[in-house]
């Protein structure tokens, strides 16, 4: 596997994460044997340090600092919310012109990760701004209904939540396209049989800060894969 490199210096690198592609080893996909940070320590040569995440479902921009110095500095500047992320989605239904969901998360663990974490630690605020973009009805009967309707959104999540779009997409009754642990299965399944698209269509587009060495902003894009690429142009979205 060659990762793609969107931006690159001598302090951080940046790639385009494809779906299914674990950022690190973990105990919840053992049997996995590829891993972003792996992966990208031997395409450059170089240890790398992830300094947030992506689900393994989620593809996009995946920044890494390459010393534990500039790792800590860009953690310190997610932990104060000073970046900016955009992602793309395709929801079930149409969505309302924009919104934000302001809507607090219950940590998730896991049991064999997280059994020493605090079990009653209260939800956390989460707030996830959105606007759409297009939206398109298919003439597919799906459960009750004789047609199918999907969105286009923009979503930008104002904190960082674990997996708190597909979380607040769920909870405002429009679960992204392809989310086997939060959306709905019939709709997954009609883009499978359909549209030949069997992934989580949800993509970090873009993730925007001020270096911290350079102090000049950064802003990083990455594109679509074919599988995603293939559905907009489906649908007359691109």
């Amino acid at each position: 596997m060659i990762l793609e490199i969107i931006y690159r210096d001598e302090w951080l690198v940046a790639i385009n994460k494809p779906a299914g592609l674990l950022v690190h080893r973990s105990m919840i996909d053992r049997y996995e044997t590829q891993f972003a940070v792996q992966v990208l320590r031997d395409q450059i040569g170089q240890r790398v340090y992830p300094v947030h995440r992506l689900d393994k479902p989620t593809s996009g921009v995946l920044l890494f600092a390459l010393d534990a110095d500039t790792a800590r500095q860009m953690g310190e500047i997610f932990t104060q919310r000073a970046t900016e992320k955009c992602y793309l989605a395709v929801v079930r239904g149409y969505c309302a012109a924009e919104g934000v969901i302001d809507y607090p998360l219950k940590e998730q663990l896991d049991k064999m990760t997280d059994g020493k974490a605090d079990q009653q630690k209260p939800p956390q605020p989460a707030v996830t701004v959105y606007q759409r973009l297009n939206q398109v009805e298919l003439p597919h009967a799906v459960g009750r209904y004789a047609t199918a309707r999907y969105s286009l959104l923009q979503l930008q999540p104002q904190t960082g939540r674990k997996h708190q779009l597909r979380r607040h997409m769920k909870h405002i009754f429009h679960p992204i396209v392809g989310d086997t642990s939060h959306g709905d299965g019939k709709h997954n399944t009609l883009f499978r049989e359909q549209l030949n698209c069997r992934r989580l269509l949800l993509h970090a587009e873009t993730l925007s800060f001020t270096h911290p060495h350079q102090q000049q902003l950064i802003v990083l894009k990455a594109g679509l894969d074919g599988a995603f690429s293939a559905v907009l142009q489906r649908f007359s979205w691109s």
